[in-house]
């Protein structure tokens, strides 16, 4: 086998306010490529349960892998990612806080996001907002996959950007970003700063938040690389 193509396993999680079926995209690049991708399904009611859920996938890889995660998914990702098989992690306009930290905490400082609007019900649950969802999270989709994520979300329990991460996978193994310059969910420097201080090998894209799904093969490039960047890391 040659040392390119050494790691061959890819686990992709979604963030907030979607499911796996964005990764739709990346999955069929990255199958034509020869990988195997798994996506996890995170049930968004807890960071515990979502590591748990990422865990459940890690399990069954075959040898070392590359972890992505979308925006709260990057949340998941560093705390899943000490796994033993996870060789590299990918931030796709994510967030990478760091051991002891919350994910509530990378706000700080930065700029706010209005047209990013979460409208949260009774049971401390959010959503994001029906009117907002476009501008906000997919203003670079069609109409049409815009209204299909909006439709589909997956409400978040509010109370994980509280919870501290006991463990920033991306101290000890090497990271790759996607960052969409034209992220509405995020303040553009709020990105640049976590993926910088993660020692991330940067990729800029112009893309919405959504860009796990219009962006797919620049999405998919970027985990190629990491593929190849990691398996020479670990011969």
């Amino acid at each position: 086998m040659s040392t390119d193509q050494e790691i061959k396993n890819v686990v992709l999680v979604h963030g907030a306010f979607a499911d796996g079926s964005g990764w739709r995209g990346v999955y069929d690049d990255l199958t034509a490529r020869g990988y195997k991708v798994t996506i996890v399904q995170n049930p968004l009611t807890s960071l515990e349960d979502d590591v748990a859920a990422t865990t459940r996938v890690l399990n069954l890889q075959d040898g070392p892998t590359i972890l992505v995660g979308h925006s709260w998914g990057g949340t998941v990702i560093t705390e899943a990612g000490v796994h033993p098989n996870v060789a590299g992690l990918v931030y796709v306009s994510a967030l990478a806080p760091d051991a002891g930290e919350t994910t509530g905490q990378q706000y700080e400082g930065f700029a706010a996001t209005p047209d990013f609007v979460i409208d949260v019900v009774d049971d401390g649950y959010g959503f994001l907002n029906h009117d907002k969802f476009k501008a906000g999270f997919a203003h670079d989709a069609s109409d049409a996959d815009a209204a299909f994520l909006r439709d589909t979300q997956v409400p978040i329990n509010m109370s994980v950007f509280d919870t501290p991460v006991k463990n920033a996978a991306w101290r000890d193994k090497p990271s790759w970003a996607v960052i969409a310059t034209e992220d509405k969910s995020f303040d553009q420097a709020m990105l640049q700063h976590m993926a910088t201080r993660s020692g991330a090998k940067i990729t800029n894209v112009s893309a919405s938040h959504a860009l796990f799904m219009t962006q797919a093969g620049v999405v998919s490039d970027v985990i190629d690389d990491a593929a190849k960047g990691a398996s020479r890391a670990v011969r």
